[in-house]
């Protein structure tokens, strides 16, 4: 707290006084958001979230959980403050005199905040942190049945707000929304740090892969920008920017760990959202390549090889073993599901490799294993071939592809 306040209203107020300097700043306002009443009372909970903010900090039980908190507020607010440098947007509606405890709210709001810092609004990339904190400690709270639903309704005031007291218009609130998420799956609240332990790759294949990726974000990201000068609903494109960057560094060197995948198959809710649009495509990847195939086939010994499951499908197994790390397990699987998470088209980890082989022989013990990845042809076809080999099945890893 001792950082992270003086940081916000020095540098908040920096990126303001920039914005008043300037001769013009523009603005993206929709035609229907001139229907959007202003109600005086929702400052209040508008306000809550400062409280929400130092609370989320100081009642966090655990060393880590103080400082992957911070890391999502210091990382929404350097982003954000940078977005209201480079293209600062300014509000454009004037607010009705308030009186009471509203205009007392207003007015202190007033005495430090300007029309401008827009968009991505912070307001909302806080609120997304904090909810997302706060759903985690009440659902391990004895009264967390009754208490969630409130939090739910109230961190949905906090979000109307921003609109009802005319404080921001409609594109801050998206845009301010895929800011939190992103500060989210920065500072995930378990596993590793997606930056963490970042090497360059050698692997060319990879670093080509990386390259792909990364000049379709940097065409999405063009789009966006460019397209924002005839609608604003081009922004939309910065979510697929974002996913595609991510995946890039993926390849880049950061691996399989950025798409935060647990051993059960489950991700985290930040990299579920972010990496939809990618995922999409991952799915509509699948479809075509194996939408006239089987949808498994039995190597050996009750051992079967597969493309990615759906629930029907991986119910019929005693045990899955997904090496998709870009795909999410499916909702509704009853089975035992492993998952070990690799990319795409690169060599996995030798590590991670083992594990896998090891897995499907004890998995093997307590019944039928789909070994499976995306399409079914690389990543679980060289488990099982390494498997196979390794159990004296094949002489050869050759003879076992």
């Amino acid at each position: 707290m001792a950082l992270l306040a003086p940081f916000f209203y020095s540098t908040y107020g920096f990126a303001n006084w920039l914005a008043s300097r300037r001769d013009h700043v523009g603005s993206i306002v929709y035609a229907w958001e001139h229907a959007v009443p202003f109600v005086a009372w929702t400052i209040v909970p508008y306000w809550s979230i400062n409280l929400f903010y130092g609370l989320s900090l100081l009642l966090n039980t655990t060393r880590r959980g103080v400082d992957r908190l911070a890391g999502r507020y210091l990382s929404a607010q350097i982003i954000a403050v940078a977005c209201f440098i480079a293209f600062p947007l300014t509000a454009t509606f004037v607010r009705p005199a308030t009186t009471g405890l509203p205009g007392f709210l207003f007015a202190v709001l007033g005495g430090f905040d300007k029309p401008f810092n827009q968009a991505p609004s912070l307001h909302i990339a806080l609120l997304v942190i904090i909810w997302d904190h706060w759903r985690h400690v009440l659902a391990r709270h004895r009264l967390g049945g009754i208490l969630r639903p409130l939090w739910h309704v109230w961190c949905f005031l906090i979000g109307a707000s921003v609109l009802t007291t005319w404080q921001h218009h409609f594109i801050d609130i998206p845009t301010g929304a895929l800011l939190g998420l992103f500060a989210l799956w920065l500072f995930p609240s378990k596993g590793e740090l997606p930056f963490w332990g970042f090497r360059l790759t050698a692997d060319p294949r990879a670093r080509r892969l990386a390259g792909y990726y990364g000049l379709g974000a940097a065409l999405a990201l063009a789009g966006a920008a460019e397209g924002a000068l005839v609608s604003a609903d081009f922004l939309i494109l910065l979510w697929p920017a974002l996913a595609l960057a991510i995946v890039a560094f993926a390849y880049a060197g950061a691996g399989a760990k950025v798409f935060q995948k647990a051993a059960d198959g489950s991700v985290s809710l930040a990299n579920r959202i972010l990496l939809l649009p990618y995922r999409l495509g991952a799915r509509i990847n699948v479809w075509v390549w194996t939408r006239q195939l089987a949808p498994q086939a039995e190597i050996t010994d009750g051992v079967f090889l597969g493309r990615f499951p759906s629930a029907d499908e991986a119910n019929r197994f005693g045990t899955v073993i997904d090496l998709a790390g870009e795909m999410e397990r499916p909702r509704g699987v009853t089975c035992r599901w492993i998952s070990y998470a690799m990319l795409d088209l690169v060599a996995p980890p030798h590590d991670r490799l083992e594990r896998a082989v090891a897995a499907i022989e004890l998995a093997r013990r307590r019944g039928t294993v789909l070994v499976c990845c995306a399409l079914g042809f690389q990543r679980s076809a060289a488990v099982v071939a390494d498997w196979l080999v390794v159990t004296g099945r094949s002489h050869t890893a050759a003879q076992a592809r």
